[in-house]
């Protein structure tokens, strides 16, 4: 079986950041870096915390994540502060310019009372004038309808052994996809599986919420370069300031 650590590990193999192959990963570098003080909520492994220290940022960098596998291999920096907690808990009092929440973290914001306590607690910890970031796939662009294993894929482990990939929809019901994730060994024995609910809203629900919670939408993108939301868009890229 592949324990949590092994999952840990396995995510950086498929998700690294790098800002020079994948423009999201630009577009939060280039926000992080100006920034004094930065909260990345759902920060998992701690990829772009690393990256941004690693690059000279001087000032004060946090993250904060529920998966404490996640967080161990974050913990590898110990110039960076981590913290094991949820969005909803967070208790800081305007000790931000910049909060982000990066790789479709904020889709795992599922209820509307765990989104409201979550982004009253995010503009909470934002300094007066300060910036939410956060991105969630296009509903119109029905991302999960590619989620099946006919799209499976491979990766080798630091062991050099072939893992496979494979994701699965159980249920969409409105807004809220729940699917699995299937990990095989070389043998094709199933070494794990991991069940997730990701919430798709639309541009009118971001606003209605963020507008709720005491959050003015600066910025709107389609795409990491800037674009418009198009009904034609995969992603809905947002910049929100503390009002």
């Amino acid at each position: 079986m592949l324990s949590d650590a092994g999952a840990a590990e396995l995510y950086d193999l498929l998700n690294p950041w790098d800002a020079g192959l994948y423009p999201a990963d630009a577009f939060y570098d280039g926000l992080v870096m100006t920034a004094g003080a930065v909260l990345d909520v759902g920060c998992g492994t701690g990829g772009m915390l690393h990256h941004a220290r690693e690059r000279g940022h001087p000032g004060r960098l946090v993250g904060m994540d529920p998966d404490r596998a996640a967080l161990a291999r974050a913990r590898r920096r110990t110039d960076i502060e981590w913290v094991e907690g949820v969005a909803a808990e967070a208790a800081w009092d305007r000790e931000f310019d910049l909060v982000t929440m990066v790789s479709h973290a904020f889709q795992c914001l599922v209820g509307d009372d765990e989104l409201r306590a979550s982004l009253t607690a995010i503009r909470a910890a934002l300094r007066d004038g300060g910036l939410f970031a956060f991105e969630t796939r296009h509903p119109r662009a029905r991302a999960w309808e590619d989620w099946n294993p006919a799209n499976a894929s491979e990766v080798v482990d630091a062991s050099g052994r072939t893992l496979r990939i494979a994701h699965r929809v159980e249920s969409v019901r409105g807004d809220v996809v729940t699917f699995t994730m299937t990990t095989s060994g070389p043998d094709g024995a199933v070494l794990r599986v991991d069940r997730s609910t990701l919430r798709f809203l639309d541009v009118p629900a971001l606003g209605r919420l963020l507008t709720e919670a005491g959050l003015a939408v600066e910025a709107q993108y389609g795409d990491w370069r800037r674009g418009p939301v198009t009904g034609d868009s995969r992603e809905i890229v947002t910049l929100a300031r503390r009002a």
